[in-house]
């Protein structure tokens, strides 16, 4: 992957099923170097069906600022974390953007880990 491509921001969208979960997932994120920064949305109601039923469940919303070079290693985390067998997590390009925050973006999640 060409450095242009691993360099290119993402939101990520997640859904976890409490708050406590959420605020776990967001300060690991963060303190791992795998996102800038992690929104932590008021709860909603999800509708959809799972293994034929339809499921109605409270859940919180996620919003997940990062790179391409970042996003397989935070889809990890997500997962070994989430309690769910197919968590919700989509990651969608940033086309545009205030350029001093998505140069600290990058700055955040660049390797090494600064402390």
């Amino acid at each position: 992957m060409s450095a242009s491509l691993l360099n290119q921001p993402l939101l990520v969208l997640a859904n976890l099923p409490d708050q406590a979960l959420a605020e776990r997932i967001a300060d690991a994120l963060v303190e791992q170097g795998l996102a800038a920064c992690v929104n932590i949305l008021p709860p909603v109601k999800s509708v959809y069906r799972w293994q034929g039923k339809v499921q109605r469940d409270t859940e919180v919303p996620v919003f997940i600022k990062t790179t391409q070079a970042r996003y397989q290693e935070l889809e990890q985390a997500i997962l070994q974390a989430h309690p769910y067998d197919v968590p919700e997590v989509i990651a969608l390009p940033i086309t545009a953007g205030l350029p001093a925050y998505l140069a600290w973006m990058q700055d955040e999640t660049a390797r090494p880990l600064r402390v």
